[in-house]
């Protein structure tokens, strides 16, 4: 491999060459990178100090919250870093530390994401089974099934780049190392490589979003029969988490559904799942979601986090 890799370092054109835009951005993102923190913490935080965590939604939901901060933090502080430097460079092996990991948390967060759809479907679908199939146990096979499924969709992603060729240019025009602009540097064809990234990246992006919808139309279908408060509360639930799907999924189906190529337009979806949904998710599962209102009141508001604190 090291022989045919004339390339030791990358260099990453980021997302603007006019320096003003660069202050601008490194901004907005760094506010972005702030609430992300600040808004998963509260709800790590809340879920954990509250008797939420014994329900399995909430469970996902905390898992959701870390993937989301170590998600994004693959990709932001470098970012910003790029911004206020005037050579964005990273070397071949940060590069590919970069795919793998980026890949690995974002898998892993639409496997939760999937684990709970599935919580919603047997809560309001099958109420009398939802106990027994939604135990503790199963929660966390669930969540050891999402990390493993984000280990293997990143580990596929990773041995398809790690033995191509680079032997020059080394400019990569995104702002970290995704697999298509690296396929676009390959010193060899990689049109099959191309269809196989569709296969594991698209592809699965599409099925898993298809399989999310149908499963919250089922949802809605059987919520006709409840009594109002609880068709109300099923439908409030349920659309918050409908909003995270389509946000999350109409980005990466749009930048991986294609044939290996690279569009001005995928830095901006790409920033809409590396970033902004990761911002977004604290205000949606928490703004039309009463319980965990309920929770951060409690747990910030009463002072019970400060209380436990002053006891350590």
């Amino acid at each position: 491999m090291e022989n045919r890799n004339n390339v030791t370092e990358f260099i990453l054109l980021g997302l603007s060459k006019n320096k003003k835009v660069e202050i601008l951005c490194f901004l907005f993102f760094l506010l972005c990178y702030l609430a992300i923190w600040l808004g998963n913490l509260i709800i790590m935080t809340s879920i954990t100090c509250s008797q939420l965590s014994n329900q399995p939604m909430y469970f996902f939901l905390n898992y959701l919250a870390l993937s989301d901060l170590l998600y994004t933090s693959t990709v932001t502080p470098k970012l910003m870093t790029d911004l206020l430097t005037e050579k964005k460079v990273i070397s071949y092996k940060n590069c590919m530390t970069q795919l793998f990991t980026t890949h690995f948390f974002g898998g892993v967060e639409v496997f939760i994401i999937t684990g709970m759809a599935y919580d919603r479907y047997v809560a309001i679908c099958k109420p009398l089974h939802y106990t027994i199939l939604m135990n503790r146990q199963r929660c966390n096979s669930i969540l050891r099934a999402s990390c493993a499924g984000g280990f293997l969709h990143s580990l596929g992603l990773f041995l398809l780049t790690i033995f191509l060729p680079f032997c020059g240019p080394n400019e990569i025009d995104h702002y970290f190392c995704d697999v298509y602009p690296l396929l676009k540097l390959a010193c060899t064809d990689t049109h099959q490589i191309g269809f196989l990234v569709i296969a594991n990246s698209g592809l699965m992006g599409l099925v898993i979003f298809v399989v999310l919808m149908a499963s919250y139309f089922m949802i809605l279908y059987n919520v006709r029969a409840y009594s109002a408060e609880n068709r109300h509360k099923a439908l409030s639930t349920c659309s918050s988490h409908i909003t995270v799907v389509i946000l999350f999924f109409a980005s990466v189906i749009f930048v991986y559904i294609r044939p290996a190529t690279t569009l001005p337009e995928d830095k901006v979806f790409t920033l809409f799942y590396t970033i902004i949904v990761p911002m977004l998710n604290p205000l949606i599962y928490t703004l039309r979601n009463t319980e965990m209102k309920n929770a951060i009141r409690k747990v910030w508001c009463n002072g019970r986090f400060w209380k436990g604190k002053s006891m350590i």
